[in-house]
């Protein structure tokens, strides 16, 4: 019997080098063991494992509540469950923005104690010293332009970002610094398609247009299991969270009635 090939791994890399492939990157945000194993066996490139678990996991009105010691336990929920995917875990709010080595030291747990294979930060200009500290330590960097959701405050809300200047000069920045790949979020399709053919590394495009480089969309949202909030970006490819109350209701229904366990769920 011959030996089961693993799939082989992404690498930060690899990634990179789609661009000039064409080869389109599908990326999903994903928390946990299970949601990631499913990801990974059905294809997906990378699994960020996204500080928005503050809103869908925790119930948070923000991400801004979210601890370095939460991502790193849900990056390694994440990692157990990944054979293929290049897994990118969020740095959070307030623990990169102090000083490029407060970056270095926070993405360095992420990887040391998380297991990532590679961090993503928020903004352009303002933080290319910190994805230049953490390149040259040699964390790979994905970076965060257009809408960066931990300066929800700042910005006034998860508004479209329409600055065309300072989106270009964010995504020069980050590609000066190292960053192998940039999340574009909540920007005009046209400003998309912009930074796309002005960086050579890979664009990810969330509510940014079908010009970027790839896609990245949030597994709850996606599947219908995140009904509090409803961007126009996310496509739901499933009802999932109507199958799973139903599911719920039925299940109540025959504990009530005594149908449930019946013979079959009973050890004799």
């Amino acid at each position: 019997m011959s030996a089961v090939i693993p799939p082989k791994q992404i690498t930060a890399p690899e990634f990179r080098a789609a661009k000039a492939r064409g080869a389109k990157l599908a990326v999903v945000t994903a928390y946990d063991y299970t949601s990631a194993r499913l990801c990974d066996e059905a294809g997906v490139d990378c699994i960020l494992v996204g500080d928005s678990v503050g809103m869908v996991v925790q119930g948070h009105p923000t991400s801004l509540p979210v601890t370095l010691d939460e991502m790193i336990y849900h990056t390694r929920c994440v990692m157990r469950g990944v054979r293929r995917a290049l897994v990118v875990a969020d740095l959070p709010f307030l623990t990169y923005q102090v000083s490029p080595r407060q970056a270095v030291r926070s993405a360095g747990r992420l990887m040391k104690e998380g297991g990532a294979h590679a961090v993503k930060l928020e903004g352009g200009v303002r933080m290319r010293a910190a994805v230049r500290a953490c390149v040259d330590a040699g964390i790979p960097v994905m970076a965060h332009v257009g809408l960066t959701p931990q300066a929800v405050h700042q910005l006034g809300g998860f508004k479209v970002q329409r600055d065309a200047e300072q989106l270009l000069a964010d995504g020069a920045a980050v590609e000066a610094a190292g960053a192998f790949a940039v999340v574009v979020e909540s920007v005009p399709a046209e400003l998309g398609a912009k930074l796309t053919a002005a960086v050579t590394i890979p664009t990810i495009g969330i509510g940014a247009g079908a010009a970027c480089d790839g896609q990245v969309l949030v597994f709850h949202d996606m599947l219908g299991l995140f009904p509090d909030f409803k961007p126009k970006f996310a496509k739901r490819y499933a009802d999932l969270g109507g199958a799973v109350k139903t599911a719920v209701e039925s299940y109540c229904r025959e504990v009530r009635d005594g149908s449930f366990p019946a013979a079959e769920h009973t050890f004799r």
